[in-house]
């Protein structure tokens, strides 16, 4: 990869291109548990490079705002949430969701600054998020549920977790199925079931194959493609598939187990972080939230800090147990999230894809770059915004996993398909 399109793929702050793509869809800014409570704290959220404080007033309302006072810039992260406003500690000055000043208690009752209006952002909720619009305002799409809340009652449990990289190097790793039969090879062992079968403390699969057949497909959202391996039982009449689903421009829909369905957003923060956030959800099963964040090893106050940041990190080596992994634990590292996040942050804040050599394993990795530099490209040039285009709804799609006969389709087991195969079960 020529250097200037790493730069094109990866940069998102300022006037960069992929910060054009990234505007041009909604954002999540917190968790909506994060700002559950009316009245209650303001939570610091960043996003593109931009600083924001995120809140809820006393008739429930979500508000985003810059962060920063308009008046002296002190943060209002510290600031008093009350009576349908944030309001400065410093001078006084109150705002309410939309950025209406409603009070400049240093300032004498005929001031011109009263005319002033700080920078509000729109705002939206569905999925267990807080979303946020940071594009253009003639251009903001209305806001659309997100793929894994189908339903008002769709059981959903999100892992949220800071990643010290870009977020173009956390998205290939959500996007490569061959990692995860080497890397997750002790959280996923090879077993003689039909599928991908979740326990309190393993995924277990059907297959110990590592060289996946990798094939991929164009859609009007992204992309989709199919790792197809050779199953443990029955290999002459059946193939084991996994798809995953690419929504551009930093949504993906991975492979499920027996129990749930599984998505990752990777957010840019800024051009050297991002937020990494991994959703398990289903209309009837699911995981409880509790449940699901200790599967993963990324509980708050256990396993990170109050915002997200990891005690395992690549300063302490991520905890690495070498005793561990001479008694049969492949990484030695704990939870599959902290694995994930040694490979992308051992590989630098942003990784020099010119250095790489890819194999057959790295079709889908190609296709993203291809498409998303072209995306970058393409939004620079003022043509439309990648995955604003399409008309299938992302509550209609959905990954795969499962046998399938040897030879067929994998297309017709992904996307509607998949979903009403689900149900029929």
């Amino acid at each position: 990869m020529k250097p200037a399109d790493n730069e094109l793929l990866c940069r998102v702050e300022g006037e960069a291109p992929m910060g054009r793509v990234m505007r041009g869809h909604w954002l999540p800014a917190c968790l909506s548990e994060e700002a559950a409570e009316p009245d209650g704290a303001p939570v610091r959220a960043r996003l593109l490079g931009e600083d924001l404080v995120v809140f809820r007033d006393s008739k429930g309302r979500v508000g985003v705002l810059d962060e920063h006072c308009p008046h002296r810039g002190a943060s209002l992260a510290f600031g008093r949430n009350e009576d349908c406003g944030l309001r400065c500690l410093y001078h006084g000055w109150k705002f309410g969701v939309d950025g209406e000043i409603q009070e400049m208690a240093s300032e004498p009752a005929d001031s011109r600054m009263r005319n002033l209006r700080h920078r509000a952002y729109p705002t939206a909720e569905g999925g267990g998020f807080v979303w946020v619009w940071m594009g253009r305002a003639e251009e903001m799409r209305p806001f659309a549920m997100p793929a894994w809340a189908p339903t008002s009652t769709t059981r959903t449990s999100v892992v949220k977790m800071h990643a010290a990289c870009n977020w173009a190097q956390v998205l290939e790793g959500s996007i490569d199925s061959a990692h995860s039969s080497s890397l997750h090879s002790t959280n996923m062992p090879t077993a003689e079931v039909a599928g991908s079968t979740a326990t309190g403390t393993a995924w277990l699969r059907p297959s110990n194959d590592k060289a996946p057949r990798i094939e991929a497909e164009l859609t009007d959202f992204g992309f989709h493609y199919a790792a197809i391996r050779r199953p443990v039982v029955n290999a002459e009449t059946q193939d084991y598939v996994r798809t995953t689903i690419f929504i551009a421009p930093f949504t993906v829909l991975i492979p499920p187990n027996d129990q749930y369905n599984l998505a990752q957003m990777l957010v840019p923060i800024d051009d050297l972080n991002c937020m990494f956030y991994w959703i398990a959800w289903h209309p009837t099963k699911g995981i409880d939230q509790d449940a699901w964040r200790r599967f993963c090893a990324a509980e708050v106050g256990v396993d990170l800090t109050s915002d997200y940041r990891k005690l395992r990190n690549l300063e302490n080596g991520f905890l690495q147990d070498r005793a561990k992994m001479k008694a049969g634990d492949f990484t030695g590292i704990e939870g599959i999230p902290s694995q994930d996040m040694a490979m992308w942050e051992s590989m630098g804040p942003i990784a020099d894809r010119s250095r790489d050599h890819l194999g057959t394993s790295d079709v889908a990795i190609v296709q993203f770059r291809r498409q998303m530099v072209a995306a970058a490209k393409a939004a620079q040039a003022g043509q439309p915004i990648i995955g604003t285009t399409g008309a299938i709804r992302h509550v209609d799609l959905t990954s795969f996993e499962g046998m399938v006969p040897k030879g067929g389709d994998w297309r017709a087991f992904t996307t509607r398909g998949a979903r009403q195969s689900h149900a029929a079960e």
